[in-house]
């Protein structure tokens, strides 16, 4: 598969890590990991969608390729701002003048999409998006990681669950159990849990630690009304990160909200327990609203719907 790299320059002068893939002139994909992943994290899409699509995956700022930020230098470092910044100046170096894509995030990622909702470039390149296990705000209040009631117990243990300073050390049979426990459905496969538990692992701790605290206090209930543009809500049911309500609420409070979809007995890495039914939503959206052709799978692969009937016809 033909991989290209890129560096783009976010407002604050911070480097984004940027990968794209597929044909040019390919209907565009742009994908948004969550906290503590990675462009790996969407290794799965990217194989199904750059058959037929240009994908512009890229490291949120501390994950992946892209440095971490330096909390003492001026600038916003951590903040919903500087997620939207690099966002938008994503969008403004993958993308040609005009050129419109579909815009996916998972988790952090969709939290990306919801801060920019307002920004010029975001709405000039967006035609659509995808909200997949996330949530606005309250995230320490609902999250359902510490098995206890609602109330403020359960929430200051959230924080300082999620908000840790301390190192996740290697990837061992134990630290599995726990990430599957916190952030899948009780039936993932062992290989997806371990290819989650490496990506979440690889993080760097400044940037685990800098983001949960963003996160800890999200508030973009507001951005979420000002997506107008067509948007398809995801979530696994057994997500305890980002519990369904959460969706639930966006779904209602969007716009122009084109779908949500409950993926029963799923968790909150559904790009990576899901794949087939994160990409195929995201088709779905390029189908809709970047008119990219419909394809059928040939031995698991796309084929254009021409070719299928040329061959037929044969």
């Amino acid at each position: 598969m033909n991989r290209r790299d890129i560096a783009v320059t976010s407002a604050d002068g911070s480097s984004v890590h940027v990968e794209v893939y597929g044909p040019e002139g390919a209907p565009a994909v742009v994908l948004a990991h969550g906290w503590t992943c990675s462009t790996r994290f969407w290794d799965a899409q990217i194989r199904d969608l750059a058959v037929d699509h240009r994908v512009v995956a890229y490291d949120q700022r501390g994950h992946g390729g892209s440095p971490v930020p330096d909390p003492l230098a001026a600038g916003k470092g951590y903040s919903t701002e500087a997620l939207a910044d690099d966002l938008e100046a994503v969008l403004g170096a993958a993308l040609g003048p005009g050129e419109r894509a579909v815009v996916a995030g998972h988790s952090m990622g969709g939290m990306t999409i919801m801060a920019a909702a307002r920004r010029p470039l975001f709405r000039q390149h967006a035609a659509a998006a995808l909200l997949c296990s996330t949530g606005p705000s309250r995230l320490t209040d609902e999250a359902l990681v510490v098995p206890l009631g609602p109330g403020r117990l359960r929430t200051r243990l959230s924080r300082a669950v999620l908000g840790s300073k301390a190192p996740l050390g290697p990837v061992t049979p134990v630290s599995k159990r726990i990430l599957r426990y916190a952030t899948m459905g009780a039936g993932s496969a062992p290989e997806r849990v371990d290819a989650c538990a490496r990506i979440v692992h690889a993080c760097p701790r400044a940037a685990r630690h800098g983001w949960s605290q963003v996160l800890a206090g999200l508030d973009l209930e507001a951005d979420v009304r000002e997506l107008r543009l067509p948007v398809t809500v995801l979530v696994g049911a057994a997500d305890r990160l980002t519990p369904p309500r959460h969706s639930r609420a966006m779904a209602e409070a969007l716009p122009h909200c084109t779908g949500l979809v409950e993926l029963a007995g799923m968790g909150h890495m559904t790009p990576v327990e899901a794949p087939e039914a994160v990409s195929a939503q995201i088709r779905e959206l390029t189908l809709t609203y970047l008119g990219a052709k419909k394809n059928h799978l040939v031995n698991d692969r796309p084929v254009p719907e021409q070719t299928v009937k040329e061959e037929a016809e044969a």
